[in-house]
Formats: C-alpha cells, structure tokens, sequence
C-alpha cells in the first residue's frame, strides 16, 4: 500500500524526478534503480517520479517503463509516492503508458502538456483530461513550457483543476507570481518543479518539489521544507543557500537527465552514466565542473577534493 495521502500534499513534499540508471551499453539496470530509489527515500524523499524527461522517458519503450514502474514500487511502494510519466504528444500513447503505469502498480501520474505539437489551450485541456480518464490514479498536472513549447493558462489551470482527479500541480514555468493566484484560485497542491525555485514558490504557498538536484541534496530540501513549516524561515533560507551550489551545477546547463546521473556517479550512488541518444554522456570537463558544485555544498568529503 502506497502512503496516506493528504489533500495538502498529495504525493509527500519532497519527490526527485529519477533518472533511469543504464549500463554502459545503455540497457536498463533495474538493480541500480531499486538501489537508487531506496537510497532517495531513505534520505530525505517521500515520492519519486518515474519515466518522465529525466528518466529519459522519450527513448525507453513501454516494456522498460512498466518493468521500471512495478520495481520502483515492490521496493518502496509502501513508504514513498510513485507517480509514473504518462507524457507523449499522440494523446492516444499518453493514454496506454497511463493505463501500463497503472497496471504496474504506480500510485500517481505525471502528465506534461503535449510538446512539440504546440495545441491549442483547448487542446491541452482535452489531451490531459481525456490521460486523466483513463485510470483512476491520482494526477499531477505538469507546466512546463521550456520543453512543451506552450505554456498553460490560467484558464487551462482553473478547467483542469475542476477534474476529479487532477490534484496537484508541478509547475516550471518559473512565473513565482503567476504561481501565487494559481494557487489560491485553483485548490491545487502546487509542487516546483525547479529546484532553484522551491523556496520561493513555498512563499507563495506551493508545498514541495520535484526536482533534480534533489537526487543528491534530497535530505537537505526536506529539512528546508520541514524548517518552513515550522515558521523558521531563516533556517529555510540557509538550508536553500547550503544547496545552491549543487542546484546550479546540476541544472544550470539545462542538461538534468545527463547532469544528475553524473551527479550520482560523483557521490557513488551510480556506476554509470550513460545516457541514450540523442543526449550524450556528461564529459570530464563537466564532471569536474559538477564535482565543484557538489563539494562547495558540502556534499563531498574534503579527502576526496
């Protein structure tokens, strides 16, 4: 059985949005996923997103995804939130991975809007209602216009929220503001989906995150999330600082999926960082480059600098 749930946070308050480890000849390690996913929940992590752009969800095929989904949860189904990616731009797809996700055992859905296609408002409506239909898993709904090439509006927020089973929201759209009156007018959990972002968006009033950087800083983003409930915005604040480093070094290229795996392999939670085309594997230089970021945020023992 997945966690209670609650309405104020629906899927915990800290989730990562997990990479898919692989091999050097890039098949999926299933073993090196379950390790990972216990390892995440076991600092800091009370949900894990699975198969979305991180995951490299684009160029796993739906056998990998549903084998991934049903090791994930048999390992920490019980003690952390497993929503599964349900993206695509053929509505019809995105429908099949939401029902494979449902089939093997995810407790949630992600489901971006359509990319590429650049749809009308109606049509992001209708494309991630008619995914939210088609299981009765739990949704969060996904902004971000970065990747997706269209940006959802409030209106859209306000149609979509009304659905029985969209309840959340992770939002990269980087609008703080925009955020703050989605927020009050929707009744949605809203989740950043930025790291860099989550406390900011905290202020005004989201209640937790889905990141990236949180594969390596996952315990700290919990106490920073813990420190603001409890009123002890300073402490917040220096825990954000403490973090930043390793924020901005696994998210400042733009290249999360490649980044955060090498992150990983850094700190040793991963063997490999290999990645499928048409990324590439993070070079040394940007290893280097990551390494820095990890040990100015206190994450590397200073024998290993």
């Amino acid at each position: 059985m997945p966690p209670v749930t609650s309405t104020q946070r629906p899927f915990g308050a800290v989730l990562s949005a997990m990479v898919t480890p692989m091999t050097d000849d890039g098949a999926i390690d299933l073993e090196a996923a379950v390790l990972l996913a216990r390892h995440l929940v076991d600092h800091g992590h009370d949900g894990l997103v699975l198969n979305g752009t991180t995951g490299e969800a684009p160029t796993t095929h739906a056998p990998e995804k549903a084998e991934l989904v049903a090791a994930v949860v048999e390992a920490v189904g019980d003690r952390a939130f497993v929503l599964a990616g349900a993206g695509s731009n053929d509505t019809a797809h995105a429908v099949r991975m939401a029902e494979q996700a449902a089939e093997a055992g995810a407790h949630g859905l992600l489901v971006v809007s359509p990319y590429y296609s650049r749809p009308s408002q109606p049509g992001v409506v209708a494309h991630i209602s008619t995914v939210a239909d088609a299981t009765d898993l739990p949704v969060m709904i996904y902004d971000v216009p970065g990747r997706a090439g269209v940006r959802m509006a409030p209106g859209t927020i306000d149609e979509l929220a009304a659905h029985e089973r969209v309840v959340a929201m992770k939002d990269a759209s980087g609008d703080v503001a925009g955020a703050a009156g989605a927020i009050a007018r929707s009744g949605l959990a809203w989740y950043s989906g930025d790291d860099a972002v989550t406390l900011p968006l905290l202020a005004h009033g989201a209640v937790g995150v889905v990141g990236v950087a949180t594969h390596v800083v996952g315990t700290q983003f919990a106490a920073m999330i813990a420190a603001w409930d409890a009123g002890d915005h300073t402490e917040a604040l220096r825990l954000y600082r403490g973090a930043l480093p390793a924020v901005q070094a696994i998210n400042g290229a733009g290249f999360q999926a490649v980044f955060a795996k090498a992150a990983l392999q850094v700190v040793g939670l991963l063997s490999s960082r290999a990645v499928r085309l048409p990324y590439v594997p993070a070079s040394e230089q940007d290893v280097d480059d990551i390494r820095a970021g990890l040990r100015a945020a206190g994450l590397l023992d200073a024998a290993l600098a």
